[in-house]
């Protein structure tokens, strides 16, 4: 008799710890491996389900007492440019684009390190080291570019900004960005979105999708200036409306069966 291991995803849940978002909140994670050959098709199923990938681990916010966290996604077709984003796009104008293979760079591990001494000195990423930051960036078992920005600088380009990226069936996964501080009259984070969706227009791709919209939050609460944002909340997306902060939702899923349904890919093999 033949013994096979189940090819499902076998899912799990972080112990709570402090939330690096919201004061006096505590934070919880449902989480699963990404590995196999299969990794590719359960990224594309779950990101459009608000999962995000870290490494070789996808996951999203399984807090028992609050639900701020949500995916967050620009739909592309029906985005169009603000006058000031249109502005920051022409501050950038020199800016060159390069997509790369996922391979770590001391020039990054650099440029990454002042980003989080400047942005997050308190966060979790603070005490990365060149070791963990290169397997942030390698380690990686679905379809990921690196796309790296550079300025000339003396005769020589100069790396600025870096975003990696995950390319998923429906659009692109901005999965981690950093950028030169220093450079704050670029609007660099915000000009590599804006670049993202540039670029996820000329794949034909329907979404970029940004990670986590934190209300309340100083830190995540920025991207609500996109619009239209759509938010991945009771087991449907819903564009985030602006003026209440709130989401005009389709369907009656209850708050419950949208936080515990995941739906798996199928596979015909």
């Amino acid at each position: 008799m033949r013994h096979s291991v189940p090819r499902s995803p076998q899912f799990y849940v972080t112990a709570p710890q402090e939330c690096p978002y919201l004061k006096e909140q505590t934070e919880r994670k449902l989480f699963t491996a990404l590995n196999g050959p299969d990794s590719q098709i359960l990224n594309n199923a779950l990101s459009k389900q608000g999962f995000r990938r870290s490494q070789n681990v996808l996951y999203r916010p399984s807090c028992a007492d609050c639900s701020a966290c949500l995916s967050a996604r620009i739909p592309i077709k029906a985005f169009s440019f603000s006058k000031s984003e249109k502005r920051v796009l022409r501050r950038n104008a020199h800016v060159t684009r390069e997509i790369k293979t996922p391979w770590a760079s001391f020039d990054q591990f650099n440029l990454f390190k002042k980003y989080v001494d400047f942005r997050h000195d308190k966060g979790g990423m603070s005490g990365m080291n060149e070791a963990e930051f290169t397997s942030m960036i390698e380690e990686t078992s679905v379809k990921t570019i690196l796309c790296e920005y550079t300025l000339m600088k003396n005769q020589s380009e100069c790396l600025v900004a870096a975003s990696l990226t995950d390319v998923i069936e429906d659009g692109l996964s901005m999965v981690y960005s950093f950028y030169e501080p220093e450079l704050a009259d670029l609007s660099l984070g915000k000009y590599m979105i804006l670049d993202h969706i540039n670029l996820a227009r000329s794949m034909s791709l329907p979404y970029l999708y940004l990670g986590y919209w934190v209300k309340g939050s100083r830190k995540m609460d920025y991207k609500s200036q996109y619009e239209p944002l759509e938010l991945f909340a009771n087991g449907k997306w819903s564009v985030l409306q602006t003026s209440s902060q709130t989401t005009k939702s389709e369907g009656n899923l209850s708050d419950e069966e949208g936080l515990n349904t995941i739906y798996l890919p199928t596979s015909d093999k």
